[in-house]
Order: C-alpha cells, then structure tokens, then sequence
C-alpha cells in the first residue's frame, strides 16, 4: 500500500503537533504517525511549564523583555564552547519563540499564562524577574475529540494545573490545597478537563485536527526512503502487523522522543547509575537511528532532561515522578566520596551530578540525598515513593549504620554531616553559599523549600539521587530551519528534526523552568514553516 502526504510527522509530542498544525496552516497535507496507542509523548507527561521570551502576555502585563536581551542571557548561560556550533540557533530560537506562542494560541484552542517564576540564573545578563515563565490553562479532555481518552497519562497530578503547582504549597499539603480547591477541582472532574501537559496536547491537537491534520496510532516508522540524491521522499511504516510506504513530498520530521528507554544507548551515553525514567517507554531512539542511517550527524547524545524525582508506578512499571525533595532545609547531597559538592539549591543541580571527566565518565555518582525522618512528615510524595519502590529509601538509627547501607565511608559521611549542621548553626553555608532562607531563584515556587536546618532526628535517610531521565536531549544536529545536517554541515533535503530527538541547542543546562517545552514548540514551528517553503 502506498499512501501520499505533503508532510509526515514522526511523533506526536508538543515538537511534532506544532510542526503538524504550522504545516497545516500553510495549507500542506499533513499526516501524524504515533508509535503508541497513545498521543503526547513526554509532552503530555510533563507539568508544560514553558519559557518563552519576549511573549506577548509578558507585553501585556507591562514586562519589558526583547528577543535582544534573551539571547545576551542564553549566551552568558551557555557551556563553554558551544557558542560556535550554537548561537545562530540561539538566535533563531529567541526570533522565533514568540511568533510561534502567538501563533498556537490563534490557531488552537490553547490559552496560556504567565506564571510568577523568574529566570533562575538571575545574575547572568538579559535574565527577567518575570515574564518568561508561561503554562497552559485546563482544557476538556473532550476538544480531542475521538482521541479523548488517548492523551498520554502522567505520573504527575494532571488535575492541578501548573500555576496551582508553584503557587500554592501542593507538594508539602497535597491534601489541604485539594481541599482549599475543591470546587474546581471537581468541576474539572465533572468536564474532564485537566491541566499541565494534558491541556497542552489536548490544545495542540484540536488545532491539528481543526486544520486537517491526520493522526495515526500504532503506527512506527522503521526507515525513511530516499530518492537518488539522497533526498528523504518519505518511510516506511509498521502499523498493526502490516508494512506500507508513505511519500511524503515536502518532507519528513523527526520528532520521536529521546533514546533513553532503549538500554544499550544509554548505557553508551550514561554510563554510571539511572534511577528512573519520566517517560514514555516508546522512547527508544527510532529517530535517532533513522537519521543516522540518512547521512545524520549526532550530536549532544550526553544532554538530557535531569530532575530530581521520586518513584511511582504507571502501567505497572516504575517510574520517575518530578519531585525537588533535595531543597529540603534538612537534606543534603552527597557523592560516592560522602562530600557534598555541590548548592543543593542550584537550578541546574541536574548537571552538577551528572559532571564527567576527560573520558565521560561520572566523577560524582553515585550520588545520595541525606536527611533525617523530618523530610517524610514534611513532604508525602516522598513517603508515597517509599510505597511505590521500598528500595529507594535508606533508614538507619546512626550515621554509621546508614553508610553501611549506601557504601559511603562512614567516617566521612558523618564529617560531612556535623560539618553542614555546624553551618545550621551559624545560618552559613561556608562551602557552597546555600542561602539560610528560601532561595530568591525559586520565588513563586513553593515546591523548593531551601535554607538550612541540621540532620539530626532518627532515623537519619539516604535517598539515591543518580540520573532520573525525564528525556535525552541529543539527537541529529539541525540548522536554525531545523534541517537535519550531514557531518560535513550539508542539508540532508527533506529532512527536520525537533524536540528531544534533535541534538538541543540548550542541552542539558537549562535556562528556565520550561526550557524544554517552550523551545520543543519553537523548534517544530520552525520545521512546519520550513517545509510549506519547499518545491
């Protein structure tokens, strides 16, 4: 069977579903494949916290912000050295980035808001203290029509939404705040209307779905077909036990989610400890290799979404649920040594983990949260991680004993614990300058606690805090028209990429909140226009 499409999309997260509806848009035939029997990828599981800047709701609200002033900070935020293979990308992403907010919302059912949240690397040049930060508001379920029900579940509450989530203290009262919202909360019940990335996908598809766009599930593409020029004409797809080929006459888009579920890559890409994966498990690279079956260059394969998380179950595995229980005032971190190495308050305490030496290896893992019994009457996913993954959590009635369980140097590990309790005491941390009071980065977010308070009340806990992978960042390299490069930087015609399955420009050092979502969108935005462009 042979079927024809203008565009063809390979996955159905927020990178892909833009890509879809600005194609749509410019009056293309566009077809979406979902691997899945589900819509949404990581998108639909995540909180769809989204940093745009210079955004039209930021204007509104009186926020002076410029694309100019965005780029100044993602520079001074960069690694080192990644300007010269990034910055045109930079450029375009900041360019871009609010055409493509206004455009969703003109063109979809979405609505988004500003949330209270600052750029968190607030010393850097061009950072705002509010403005960038935006999320959808709730939507029913039932927008997406036929596809109601097959929006990707969470492992986070999808019935709060993401302002709820950083404004009120959910994460330490889950069940005061339910009760103090309760009337919307049902009234989400009764509608089916939910928050977060579920609301984002929902949008995002009534929008495709609106322009014509065509989605197809359980459908995988297993290579893509080229003409003689090398040009991408199209792939072939498995869907429900048959083989066909699709033609696609403007183009092919990658968009299907990182590598991390498949073992052998990330066991290459992250050697060390992984504690938990935040997404779905049909993320195994399929774009990755088909594109590098292309011509693709890879690139950034080490980069990937880290965030604390505590474990939970969904579909009967388990998994990774975002949860910042390292902020606690009366936890700390510590590596394979039993030395805290790090603020425990950084934005980006992902990397500091995750730091490798001249091989690519990890200097720091495995790494442990040490606290004491407070951290479980303080913050109940924490307990409700216990109940999901009895492993996860250590207890121990002496610091001794709890080395033994986690094999750290028991003698170290209680120098590193008195040495922090002493700074407790004084209200200073004299090794990484954690702030004694809640840190002004996190303003707005009442998940991050902070500020210094001694680990002292038995039984003392270690908790493991490796990698949780809420998705790889690396993938074929692109330039600013997402056009998917070859090694010697030739366009392989025909051929884009976007999302977490492009080699990200940001990587793992994130400059906001939503530095994956946001650029996500931006980047399939880029795409679509692009190939409305081609002959």
């Amino acid at each position: 069977m042979q079927v024809d499409t203008d565009a063809l999309i390979l996955g159905s997260g927020a990178a892909g579903l833009t890509a879809a509806l600005a194609a749509a848009a410019a009056g293309l035939r566009v077809t979406v494949l979902e691997k899945t029997d589900r819509i949404g990828g990581t998108s639909a599981m995540s909180g769809a916290g989204t940093w745009i800047p210079a955004n039209h709701h930021a204007a509104a609200a009186g926020i002076a912000d410029s694309p100019e002033e965005a780029l100044a900070y993602i520079r001074a935020a960069a690694p080192d050295g990644w300007a010269q293979t990034e910055d045109a990308l930079w450029q375009r992403l900041v360019e871009a980035s609010p055409r493509m907010l206004r455009f969703l919302e003109e063109n979809s059912p979405l609505r988004f808001a500003l949330t209270p949240e600052p750029d968190p690397l607030r010393d850097l040049p061009g950072a705002k203290p509010r403005g960038r930060m935006l999320s959808p508001l709730p939507l029913s379920r039932w927008k997406a029509g036929r596809f109601a029900f097959r929006i990707r579940k969470s492992t986070i509450p999808e019935l709060f939404t993401y302002h709820e989530a950083v404004e009120t203290d959910l994460y330490h009262h889950p069940f005061r705040t339910a009760w103090q919202l309760w009337p919307r909360l049902l009234w989400r019940i009764l509608t089916n209307t939910r928050g977060k990335g579920t609301a984002l996908v929902t949008g995002l598809l009534r929008g495709c779905l609106d322009a014509g766009v065509q989605v197809e599930l359980e459908a995988r593409a297993v290579e893509l077909t080229r003409d003689e020029t090398g040009a991408i004409t199209g792939a072939i797809v498995e869907q429900r036990g048959t083989r066909h080929a699709i033609t696609a006459t403007r183009g092919v888009v990658i968009a299907t989610g990182g590598f991390e579920w498949d073992s052998a890559l990330l066991a290459q890409h992250f050697p060390g400890p992984v504690d938990y994966l935040g997404s779905p498990a049909g993320n195994t690279g399929d774009g990755h290799r088909m594109a590098e079956a292309a011509g693709a260059a890879l690139a950034h394969m080490d980069q990937a979404t880290l965030t604390p998380c505590v474990p939970t179950t969904l579909h009967g595995r388990l998994m990774a649920r975002p949860v910042p229980f390292h902020t606690e005032p009366n936890a700390i971190i510590v590596n394979r040594h039993a030395r805290r190495f790090a603020n425990e308050l950084r934005f980006n305490i992902g990397e500091s983990m995750d730091e490798r030496d001249a091989d690519g290896n990890p200097i720091h893992l495995p790494c442990w949260v040490i606290s004491d019994t407070r951290l479980l009457d303080r913050l109940p996913p924490a307990r409700w991680g216990v109940r999901a993954d009895p492993t996860w959590l250590k207890r121990a009635d002496t610091i001794e004993a709890l080395a033994a369980q986690t094999g750290l140097d028991p003698t170290a590990l209680s120098d590193t614990i008195a040495r922090y309790n002493s700074f407790c005491a004084a209200q200073k941390d004299s090794d990484f300058a954690r702030p004694s009071a809640a840190d002004a980065a996190a303003s707005g977010d009442k998940r991050r606690r902070g500020g210094l308070e001694a680990i002292e009340r038995t039984p003392f806990l270690a908790m493991p805090f490796n990698r949780s992978i809420l998705g790889t960042k690396g993938g074929p390299r692109t330039n600013e028209h997402a056009e998917v490069l070859r090694a010697d930087g030739s366009v392989i015609a025909g051929l884009f990429a976007a999302g977490a399955s492009s080699a990200n420009p940001l990587g793992t050092r994130g400059v906001g909140t939503g530095t994956t979502i946001g650029p996500y969108m931006t980047w399939g935005y880029v795409a679509g226009q692009r190939l409305a462009q081609r002959n």
